[in-house]
């Protein structure tokens, strides 16, 4: 299969158009395309097909119970896919829809079991990336969608990180460019009596307090290859992962970059390459293997946007191992944290 890759030019609205209806066609006769969000790139397919979604997690090699999120562009969508959208959802969704916020419901029947990933509720997302709603609307209001790349490997910021992973198993991927966000968006199931964070994103659990009062948080994500059906995206398997193991170095940071320079140190001399992922105010400070700054530590949205790139530009380089500081920043660290846990494989050195 020929994969055509439609870059998205800003002020030419025409010929823009033409692409965007050409990839709607493609999903309403039940293809895929990738497309972009604020977050990262999608994977999109008729969320009511059944057919369609199968698609993706045939394309993504991804595990046929994880759930797919459902994008929609306007509310009244919700209201027909949804069998009760609670008072606490109406209100988030007037705070942060359009953006990167996913809410869990009970779905209505008309949403197939292959997009929810087997289970009784349905993810629900209205992004803020002015391509995809347009794409949304053209396409018919549903597109299920998970992020863009090959299940397991670090998510795509950038269409060219699609092409990697998907060329030649999709026929289209719009490409708009570099994405906003970085990270994937933040998941709160509403089909609890207390609504419950399943995954943390930009939206942080402060925020949505300060709208809708009690939450939980999710106490422990899923283990991997563990009996537990997932009920939202990443809860159970390996996600983000680069090819090359990744080892994070947590504590004091002169500690931190010293530990990172002995086992960056005794790796090289054993005969593996190496990678090290510091912040602008650190990297100077590193003497062995491939050193790649992830943006400045005051600078949270920065290091979030960089992640997955980084990531997979140590893939190009084909290093055997990668030692990274972490990020405990006080906004959405624990959001990087979680995608760079899951990308270690929760192999944390604690100095």
């Amino acid at each position: 299969m020929e994969t055509v890759i439609a870059k998205i030019i800003e002020g030419e609205d025409s010929k823009n158009r033409q692409k965007i209806e050409a990839a709607a066609r493609i999903l309403r006769e039940g293809g895929l395309v990738a497309f972009p969000t604020e977050t990262v790139y999608g994977l999109g397919a008729d969320a009511l097909n059944p057919a369609a979604s199968a698609k993706i997690y045939q394309a993504k090699g991804r595990p046929s119970d994880n759930p797919l999120i459902v994008h929609i562009s306007c509310m009244e969508d919700l209201e027909k896919i949804a069998a009760r959208v609670p008072a606490g959802a109406r209100k988030m969704a007037e705070q942060f829809w359009p953006g990167p916020l996913t809410m869990i419901f009970e779905k209505r029947g008309n949403v197939p079991l292959e997009t929810t990933g087997g289970l009784a509720t349905v993810a629900v997302r209205m992004p803020g990336h002015p391509v995809a709603l347009s794409l949304i609307q053209a396409a018919g209001g549903y597109i299920a969608a998970p992020s863009a790349n090959t299940s397991g490997k670090p998510s795509p910021t950038l269409a060219e990180h699609v092409a990697q992973d998907m060329n030649g198993r999709i026929p289209m991927i719009l490409d708009s460019g570099a994405v906003g966000i970085g990270i994937e968006s933040t998941i709160v199931d509403f089909s609890e009596k207390i609504p419950m964070v399943l995954r943390p994103g930009y939206i942080t659990p402060d925020m949505i307090k300060k709208v809708i009062g009690e939450i939980k948080i999710d106490p422990g994500l899923a283990e991997e290859n563990s009996g537990t059906r997932p009920k939202a995206p990443g809860m159970k398997y390996k996600h983000y992962a680069p090819k090359a193991e990744l080892i994070l170095v947590n504590g004091a940071q002169e500690k931190v970059q010293q530990t990172i320079n002995d086992l960056a140190r005794e790796a090289a001399l054993s005969g593996k390459a190496v990678g090290v992922i510091g912040t602008d105010e650190s990297c100077s400070s590193y003497r062995y293997g491939i050193v790649k700054s992830i943006g400045a530590r005051s600078d949270e949205d920065t290091i979030a946007r960089h992640l997955y790139g980084i990531l997979r530009e140590f893939d190009q380089k084909d290093v055997d191992i990668i030692y990274s500081e972490s990020f405990s920043t006080p906004r959405i660290g624990p959001a990087i944290m979680n995608r760079m846990l899951k990308a270690a494989g929760h192999q944390v050195i604690e100095v």
